[in-house]
């Protein structure tokens, strides 16, 4: 089918966990003035053919790497992944999940407009919770919420990470990691909240922190909400900690939904305090972050029923106030089919994706150009009417490892 390709299976060697920072490609010297002749690779000096080598497709990398040991050698070495992922910008991709009990599916080049099918390590079923940042991919089990893996999906490599403190068991978990783009250490936090027994409007929430440094977990907060609990939905934005909570009832239908924002790095003011009302009535919001600052991709509530969608709205948060930045035009919405009141979207750099759990349908928002633009068909097709789609962003990098 048009736009699929098979992903090389064979993965570079000899990653460092410390990728240092090197010198640049070295400047090609022009002194001779000689003409321009043909020239063999084989001829080429090492950092020439890095230089050409560097601006491939990542997925190309991994066929140069193929071609000789010399080629496999040059692509395998922590210059040469340290300076690929500084010489051009890689879109971040999408991986979508064709299959609701296997983690199996295909991975989005936006760049290329192809879809890869690629075996993701790790995780176990399409349930689990997901995050990304900067090349790294956080796993969490939806059955006990303490099995948490993580892993670049590009290169295959994976870590185990111990098991959080505090209860296994939850109502609702929220994932999110934040990865430092210089030093590569993560921070990742979940958000637990549980239901206080006899009592469904007061909820134990509690926020746990793994710091990759100390390779330690550390349970920064335990707070009991009334009239509100957590959710599924949290992102990491420039050191501070967004999620959503949701009303338990007692309020008015258009304000299901609150935002709290947490300081990861100093003490923060009782949560209940740091609400920030959400732009409009949504069915659900999803967040993310885009350069740092957070973005939510929420679907909005018709007037007379708030539960029920009728449009995407994308907002950017400012301080504390919604900036709305676009609607999606009604053809792409029409466009999904049937759109559930629920639907997956993430996103990071510049662009966002949106997809339908209903249909492998994917719709793709360039935030710097206000664009939007489907992906190339996806190569699997709705086979049942309960079959189900999801997946998630992330960048494709090599220089990076867990």
């Amino acid at each position: 089918m048009e736009g699929e390709s098979s992903w090389i299976s064979h993965c570079l060697d000899d990653i460092s966990k410390d990728i240092s920072k090197f010198d640049t490609f070295s400047k090609l010297s022009d002194d001779s003035k000689k003409d321009a002749t043909a020239v063999s690779v084989d001829l080429m000096p090492d950092d020439l053919l890095e230089r050409i080598l560097a601006y491939l497709p990542i997925t190309s990398i991994f066929r140069a790497g193929c071609v000789c040991k010399r080629w496999h050698d040059i692509v395998s070495s922590r210059r040469f992944l340290w300076n690929f992922s500084h010489v051009l910008s890689q879109k971040p991709w999408y991986f979508m999940f064709t299959s609701s009990d296997e983690p199996v599916g295909y991975a989005y080049d936006p760049n290329l407009r192809k879809w890869y099918g690629i075996d993701l390590p790790c995780i176990k079923t399409p349930s689990w919770f997901i995050s990304s940042s900067c090349g790294l991919v956080c796993f969490m089990d939806n059955d006990s919420r303490s099995e948490l893996f993580i892993c670049n999906p590009i290169t295959k490599l994976c870590k185990k990470l111990e098991e959080p403190p505090g209860l296994k068991f939850s109502d609702y978990s929220a994932l999110a990691i934040s990865v430092n783009r210089t030093s590569h250490n993560y921070t990742i936090s979940i958000v637990k909240s549980k239901q206080v027994p006899g009592n469904f409007f007061q909820w134990d929430l509690l926020i746990h922190v793994y710091d990759s440094e100390t390779m330690m977990w550390m349970t920064s907060l335990t707070e009991v909400l009334t009239g509100w609990r957590g959710g599924d939905e949290s992102v990491i934005c420039d050191g501070v900690l967004y999620f959503l909570i949701y009303s338990t009832g007692g309020g008015r239908p258009e304000n299901r939904h609150g935002l709290i924002m947490y300081n990861l790095s100093g003490r923060s003011p009782p949560l209940i305090r740091s609400v920030i009302p959400v732009p409009v009535p949504l069915t659900c919001g999803r967040l993310m972050n885009l350069k740092e600052k957070l973005v939510m991709v929420g679907g909005i509530g018709r007037q007379d029923r708030p539960d029920i969608i009728k449009g995407i709205g994308i907002w950017v948060l400012n301080g504390k106030d919604w900036q709305e930045v676009a609607r999606m035009p009604h053809k792409y919405f029409q466009g999904f089919g049937e759109f559930d009141d629920v639907f997956a979207s993430s996103g990071t750099d510049d662009l966002l994706y949106i997809q339908s759990y209903g249909a492998p349908a994917l719709l793709v928002f360039d935030m710097n150009l206000k664009q939007w633009k489907w992906s190339q068909k996806c190569p699997v097709s709705k086979r049942f009417p309960l079959q189900l789609f999801t997946g998630f962003c992330f960048e494709p990098r090599l220089g990076i490892a867990p």
